[in-house]
């Protein structure tokens, strides 16, 4: 049976009316009875009471009308979004714990830092406690170096002179020349009287190398057979140059630190002086004395036996970028960034002459030895000839299509070598200078020196792209060396061509030594 006035419709459409009526019903009574009970509190005073009365009663009545009227879809939202609070204030108590346990093993590191800190200071200070007896220490290494590298080369210096007064004895003696006493006390006095006079250049004819009298018996030596023996780190700057004993194997070597160094493996004898970076050094033939040229624009000289330097050049206006000796000994010639070449009279200390004729810096100096012609290559990639003696240029040698770097003589004096800014090195024959007579291609960096093998068979390149260049002079066939991580600015030939030593940008210096290779290796 339906409700009254639900006849007349469907059986479900009445359903509906009828629940409706129920819950308005229901509400209506709701409602009495809160209106009961307020006025009831409110006639008895109760205002508390019924202050929590009516905010119970509605947030219940809220949250009934609430789930009454709330969609299943935004409960189901509800639900997932009150899991997803949950889930996450988990997450923030775990993160919570986490952040203490890491905060804890940040405390526990920050001591141990401290402490280490602590013990490092403690060690430093202990260690500058031993740097006085440290220094005095190596003071006395270094003067005891010193002074047996000075022994060694006094004693080829009294040996030199003694072989060479035998020589000149057994010479007179054979053209049956007598020496008086008066004689021998006027040849005593003679080098006073002759040391305020200027220096000549002596006129002899060419002498060869003794070394090449060697060359026709001496065994070509492959330049692939080459390997590394020996690295030095000489100086904690770049090495601009090294140049090698006239009889020892010592290497003299000069760097941007401002110091020459001797090295005869592991001896050391160090030297400073100069105010500036040094660009160059080149030993005096007796072997007794250094000279070293330096961006200070001045030349100097420094002799073994005092230990320090007993002459300095000034006539350069710019930086002066190297040097070489004359074979007597008496002369010095050396170049600079002003264009110019100068020879230096080391007994007048003067300058005797100023060679005139490139037209930008000049790179290199050379003297021929047992010959007054001096070879100088320049930026303005020319090369030139000069006759000391006289003071004139008598060939310029044109070729190179960029700045030269460096030039250098064949033992036989016949040939020049040439490198450039361009990694191209050049052979002229000096009878013909007109073109070169033969190019080889060092790489696509700079060639910065050429040096040919004491038997003038394998040209030696130090090259920027970090390589030593082997090249084979009649083939032009060529090998690399590699061991250095910067650029190779200078390289050098020990006197029996069995060693090559290069220095380089890094401050190394590298010792180059031949090894035997096996045949069935090789095949």
């Amino acid at each position: 049976m339906g409700c009254h006035g639900c006849y007349g419709i469907s059986e479900s459409r009445a359903q509906l009316i009828c629940a409706e009526e129920r819950k308005c019903q229901l509400r209506g009574k709701e409602t009495v009875v809160d209106d009961f009970l307020r006025n009831f509190l409110r006639r008895a005073g109760l205002s508390r009471t019924l202050n929590s009365f009516e905010a119970e009663w509605y947030s219940s009545a809220q949250k009934h009308l609430t789930e009454t009227l709330m969609p299943e879809t935004v409960r189901g939202e509800t639900e997932r979004l009150r899991q997803e609070l949950l889930a996450a204030g988990e997450s923030l108590v775990r993160t919570q714990r986490e952040r203490g346990f890491h905060r804890l093993q940040y405390r526990q590191v920050a001591e141990d830092k401290n402490r280490l800190i602590e013990d490092l200071n403690q060690l430093k200070r202990h260690l500058e406690s031993y740097e006085p007896a440290l220094r005095q220490l190596d003071d006395k290494y270094q003067a005891a170096l010193r002074q047996r590298m000075l022994i060694t080369l006094e004693k080829d210096r009294v040996q030199n002179t003694s072989d060479a007064r035998l020589n000149r004895e057994k010479v007179e003696k054979g053209r049956g020349i007598k020496r008086s006493d008066s004689a021998d006390k006027s040849s005593a006095k003679s080098p006073i009287t002759r040391q305020s006079r200027d220096s000549q250049f002596p006129i002899y004819s060419r002498q060869l190398s003794p070394h090449l009298a060697q060359a026709k018996s001496q065994k070509w030596k492959n330049p692939g057979s080459f390997s590394l023996s020996c690295s030095i780190r000489a100086h904690k700057m770049p090495i601009s140059c090294i140049s090698l004993h006239p009889r020892k194997l010592i290497l003299a070597s000069a760097s941007d630190d401002r110091s020459w160094r001797l090295w005869a493996l592991p001896m050391m004898l160090t030297g400073e002086g100069h105010s500036d970076w040094l660009s160059g050094c080149s030993f005096h033939p007796d072997g007794s004395k250094l000279a070293t040229t330096s961006g200070d624009t001045t030349v100097r000289l420094w002799d073994f036996s005092r230990g320090c330097c007993v002459l300095t050049l000034s006539g350069h206006c710019q930086v002066t970028w190297g040097c070489s000796f004359h074979s007597c000994g008496h002369f010095l010639a050396s170049c600079s960034a002003d264009k110019t070449v100068k020879l230096w009279d080391l007994k007048s200390q003067l300058c005797l002459l100023t060679l005139r004729r490139h037209t930008t810096s000049v790179n290199s100096v050379c003297f021929l030895p047992f010959s007054n012609l001096l070879l100088s290559c320049s930026a303005d990639k020319t090369l030139a000839l000069w006759d000391a003696r006289l003071g004139v240029c008598t060939t310029t040698i044109h070729g190179h299509l960029h700045p030269c770097n460096h030039a250098s003589f064949s033992p036989a004096g016949n040939v020049v070598a040439s490198c450039d800014s361009s990694g191209v090195v050049n052979l002229w024959d000096i009878r013909k200078p007109a073109s070169a007579m033969a190019t080889v291609d060092a790489g696509s960096l700079g060639a910065n020196q050429v040096v040919f093998s004491p038997f003038g068979k394998m040209l030696a390149v130090a090259c920027s792209d970090r390589l030593v260049k082997l090249v084979k002079v009649d083939s032009r066939a060529v090998s690399t060396l590699s061991g250095h991580s910067d650029g190779v600015q200078s390289v050098t030939f020990d006197h029996t061509g069995e060693s090559v030593m290069s220095a380089g940008s890094d401050g190394l210096i590298n010792m180059w030594s031949e090894h035997e290779v096996n045949e069935e290796t090789k095949k």
